[in-house]
């Protein structure tokens, strides 16, 4: 996925605590915030499902319709 150059206004201990966490673990300032950012959206979920799902992107298309098809059916 490409990435963009953006600026932020974060609290300066916010910031301190991001730059600690980079040096701790050898990464750069923008990883550790788009990594934190990414887990409390949820987005890194998603994405490690799609990396240990086997299934090809049109059998994930057909297995959510069959879920979707299953729940419109069976309303609660």
């Amino acid at each position: 996925m490409a990435k963009v150059r953006t600026t932020l206004t974060i609290d300066e201990n916010v910031l301190r605590s991001v730059k600690r966490e980079a040096a701790r673990s050898g990464r750069r300032d923008s990883d550790v915030i788009e990594e934190s950012v990414k887990k409390n959206l949820g987005l890194g979920v998603i994405e490690e499902i799609w990396e240990r799902s086997d299934l090809s992107a049109d059998d994930a298309m057909e297995l959510a319709l069959e879920a979707q098809r299953w729940a419109r059916r069976n309303p609660r």
